[in-house]
């Protein structure tokens, strides 16, 4: 126990939290775009493990980064579309479409893995790439400092990036105010001219790209290869973290640092060889408590709400009674 206080102390733990939480980042950011629009859409997993398939097969086969990068983010932006046709255009209902393509995210990216490689389980066999670490000038040299900033994944700098970016995107620009308007009244908008449909769906294409590039890390950066549902349950601690932070992405991206802190603990118990029954349990634990400390603080919110309502509604009326 000694060793596992010992490491959450340091700096490793620091470079695990970030390392864990690029994939949480990423997909956090395209389910916020997808909320604040007003759709609600849980078909994160299947992007994550369509682009992490794509994104291996393209650079393998092409030995170029950015066919495989490409390869990952259009097969994401596929299945993103493909929840958007069915719910926007057809009108089916938006958990039981999520639901569909998460199984054909998982039995499709099989097939189509043993459809190129003859392999049902992972793609070892192939030489996909890697994206690259990158060490920052000067800041590296930095005792401590450049250890927790420095020689990070490519996709870990994107990730903190992209929470500016969506900021950025949903509250300085007409996309943005398009996007929060649809989400908030959709008939206001759309007599205002704007089309909830065109917009929802470039939400969609969006958090598709952010998605595909939190697939990609796990299978280009993370591990060097694309592994059977390896995404395991990342897409849904995604939604859960934009869940907790609202509707917005400083909140969200904290979230998913907690969440990437608590798969770093579970990692770290390995070392004093707890059951990995427990291990796998412990980041939607995690998950669970903080929907309920969230869920109890909504509440006393609420509760406070009324309280106040119902003083301000005593005092009316004594006052309206004085006056009589």
């Amino acid at each position: 126990m000694e060793s596992v206080l010992g490491y959450i102390f340091s700096v490793e733990f620091i470079v695990a939290i970030l390392r864990m939480s690029t994939p949480l980042i990423l997909c956090s950011m395209g389910v916020l775009l997808v909320r604040n629009s007003g759709v609600v859409c849980i078909a994160f997993e299947s992007m994550m493990l369509a682009a992490a398939l794509g994104g291996v097969l393209g650079s393998a086969y092409s030995q170029n980064l950015v066919v495989g990068l490409l390869c990952g983010i259009a097969m994401s932006v596929v299945f993103a579309m493909l929840f958007g046709f069915f719910v926007l255009v057809l009108k089916a209902n938006n958990m039981l479409v999520s639901l569909a393509l998460n199984t054909l995210g998982s039995g499709g990216t099989v097939f189509i893995l043993f459809a190129f490689t003859g392999d049902r389980g992972s793609s070892t066999s192939l030489q996909s790439l890697q994206f690259p670490v990158i060490n920052i000038p000067v800041i590296e040299d930095i005792p401590i400092l450049g250890s927790i900033l420095s020689g990070h994944n490519l996709l870990t700098y994107v990730a903190i990036l992209s929470v500016p970016v969506v900021y950025i995107i949903l509250m300085k620009t007409p996309l943005g105010l398009r996007i929060r308007a649809v989400g908030e009244n959709e008939n206001a908008a759309e007599s205002l001219g704007t089309s909830a449909m065109k917009t929802r769906f470039i939400a969609l294409f969006i958090a598709g790209i952010f998605a595909g590039l939190a697939g990609m890390y796990m299978s280009m950066a993370y591990v060097v290869a694309f592994t059977r549902d390896m995404i395991a349950g990342r897409g849904f601690i995604a939604i859960a973290a934009q869940n907790l932070g609202g509707f917005m992405p400083v909140p969200t991206f904290i979230w998913a640092l907690v969440f990437g802190a608590s798969n770093a603990i579970a990692n770290a118990f390995q070392a004093i060889q707890m059951p990995p029954e427990f291990l796998q349990m412990f980041p939607y634990v995690a998950t669970v408590v903080g929907l309920l400390l969230v869920g109890m603080n909504i509440n006393h919110q609420e509760k406070k709400k009324t309280q106040e309502i119902e003083k301000k509604s005593r005092l009316a009326d004594a006052a309206h009674g004085g006056n009589g």
